[in-house]
């Protein structure tokens, strides 16, 4: 019998649960993989004008991001590419609750091996690519004893240079990539972005509250685009009691 729990939309049955998250309705595994809170900040961050056709969501996960999109603009069409069975899965069946099924795909693919399989309809073919991807290097930090996680967490299957090269092939010049990633890797990021021709237009540090050092960063690239880069002002998440900030709440309202 289905369990409601105060902090889902519903219900847990057969291992998952269903959540509601920025508008969009999401299967998730009780013990693997779950999205966070970086999901949700990538997809507030992130942007499609009415030029923007085509997105592509790199390591999606079970759909979070690319699904809130899909959603919020309407007349794009988005392709999900995630590596791990369990969570392309549940990425099928979360398009499928949310009737997305006429403009949302996925694609169960390794991201760093896009570029060697013959796929010549996603070179240069996106006009965003958004991705939140694995920012922890082998042996570093505690890695999780579920593989969905660790996978997730940890470049084990996919390396920020090798997310960063597939991202430049598959954007059409001057095509915006968004990135949400850890500060402490912010100047090997940029780095790597130059060197793939991917120019930093748009940044923002998010700290946990206006007395902490920031824990994630928002990075926004534009494909062949000039040198000239915005640093916005810092995202707060918590207020000092404790409670989200006013700017968190409307971000995870939708």
């Amino acid at each position: 019998m289905s369990t409601f729990t105060l902090a889902a939309e519903g219900f847990t049955v057969d291992n998952l649960t269903l959540d509601s998250i920025c508008g969009v309705r999401l299967y998730q595994s009780v013990k693997g993989y779950r999205f966070s809170i970086d999901s949700v900040l990538l997809a507030g961050f992130a942007g499609c004008s009415r030029r923007s056709k085509r997105v592509v969501d790199l390591g999606a996960g079970s759909g979070v991001v690319g699904l809130v999109l899909a959603m919020r603009y309407p007349w794009t069409e988005v392709l999900l590419i995630e590596v791990q069975e369990g969570l392309s899965s549940l990425a099928q069946r979360n398009l499928e609750i949310n009737q997305l099924r006429q403009r949302v795909q996925v694609m169960k693919a390794d991201v760093s091996s896009v570029l060697k399989d013959n796929n010549p309809d996603l070179i240069e073919g996106f006009d965003v690519v958004v991705s939140n991807p694995p920012f922890r290097k082998p042996g570093t930090g505690r890695i999780s004893p579920y593989g969905e996680r660790a996978i997730a967490r940890h470049e084990i299957m996919l390396t920020l240079t090798e997310l960063i090269r597939t991202s430049s092939a598959l954007l059409r010049n001057r095509g915006r990539f968004f990135m949400v990633y850890h500060p402490y890797r912010f100047s090997e990021v940029v780095y790597s972005m130059k060197e793939f021709l991917l120019e930093p237009k748009r940044v923002r540090f998010v700290h946990p509250d206006s007395n902490s050092e920031a824990t994630m960063v928002l990075i926004e690239a534009v494909k062949g685009g000039g040198v000239e880069l915005k640093v916005e002002n810092p995202l707060f998440i918590y207020e000092r009691d404790g409670l989200y900030t006013e700017e968190m709440a409307a971000l995870y309202s939708g």
